[in-house]
């Protein structure tokens, strides 16, 4: 490995390290703290916005990767994907401000999705076909990465559990410049995690987790342009906040409540109400990314015509451990709800 190989991720810790610091005085001065609430998991003020950290290594770090780095991008997707992540980071900052609409957000998402798929088709040659599906693929990892970020240190750890999973990918077919920007993103995001861990001193706020959002969608989407079977074990290793964030959005809506708005129904969330600590439910997701998504996404690899149906057996098991899991805390609440009232 090269120098650059090795100074750019150390680049990408550092400049997150010292601007998620001076972000938590920043937050603190401007009044940009989360309540606690009926609604939220944590239990004392604390700041947001700390996400912008993560944003300004990815940027000062990333396209550098995917420009002079062997196996270097076309320019036209470099750019896109730098403005698509500005975009988002803008309107997720300005949220973290005051609380903007959701209509120009979800536009401003839509429009960033639709700017880097655009690039992604035009450069690869690919069929016009590819652009409705890839620009919701987009908004929805977006959004469902905004869903999956309300306890410490979680989304933190799920980004640098990808990001680590595509750089070996990347790795695997040869794409040095995409491994490298991977793993770029993964120290941010530890640099992120120092603070975010529990107890949190800041959240990342909706600059942070609509970024992450963006950028997994992304860097899995160069991964499928690489080679199309990456897409399989690529989708494995998300299946935890996909499945959680996708199944409690569906039983909202299925049960006629108001799905958009604020609440505590994702699995973890039900963790942490049943008393476990923030850092106990991180570490049931932690352990079933090393136990299950990572060997399963290794075996879809290693053997590409079995890539699609391990991917359904991945989200298939998952789906199964998540609708068990939700059923007894469901119970265990009705249970503790009966005996207070009796």
């Amino acid at each position: 490995m090269n120098w650059p190989m090795l100074a750019l991720p150390l680049t990408a810790l550092l400049i997150a390290l010292l601007l998620v610091r001076a972000t938590i005085g920043y937050a603190h001065r401007r009044g940009m703290l989360d309540q606690p609430g009926q609604r939220r998991s944590h239990v004392i003020p604390t700041a947001r916005g700390g996400g912008a950290g993560i944003v300004a290594a990815v940027v000062l770090t990333v396209p550098v990767c995917l420009w002079f780095l062997p196996a270097a991008w076309p320019v036209p997707v470099i750019v896109a994907l730098l403005l698509a992540l500005l975009l988002v980071a803008l309107v997720g900052w300005w949220d973290d401000h005051s609380n903007l609409p959701v209509l120009p957000r979800f536009c401003a998402q839509l429009l960033a999705a639709a700017v880097l798929a655009g690039a992604l088709l035009s450069t690869a040659g690919l069929s016009f076909w590819w652009w409705p599906p890839l620009v919701i693929a987009g908004a929805w990892s977006i959004n469902l990465h905004n869903f999956m970020d309300g306890i410490d240190g979680l989304l933190a750890q799920q980004a640098i559990f990808v990001m680590a999973g595509f750089a070996l990918l990347a790795a695997l077919v040869g794409q040095v410049a995409l491994a490298i920007a991977c793993v770029c993103v993964a120290c941010a995001c530890a640099g992120f995690w120092v603070y975010n861990r529990s107890p949190a001193r800041i959240f990342m706020g909706d600059v942070g987790s609509g970024s992450l959002g963006l950028l997994v969608f992304a860097l899995a989407a160069l991964l499928w342009r690489t080679s199309p079977a990456l897409a399989w074990p690529a989708l494995i290793l998300c299946c935890t906040f996909v499945t959680d964030a996708s199944l409690t959005l569906l039983t909202r809506m299925l049960g006629g409540r108001r799905w958009y708005t604020s609440h505590r129904e994702h699995l973890y969330q039900w963790m942490v109400r049943r008393r476990h600590t923030h850092a106990e439910a991180g570490a049931y997701y932690l352990g079933w990314n090393l136990f299950v998504a990572a060997p399963l996404a290794m075996l879809a690899f290693d053997h590409p015509r079995m890539a699609l149906p391990l991917c359904i057996v991945a989200y298939v098991v998952a789906s199964a451990a998540w609708l068990a899991l939700k059923r007894r805390y469901l119970r265990r609440h009705r249970h503790k709800v009966r005996h207070v009232y009796q």
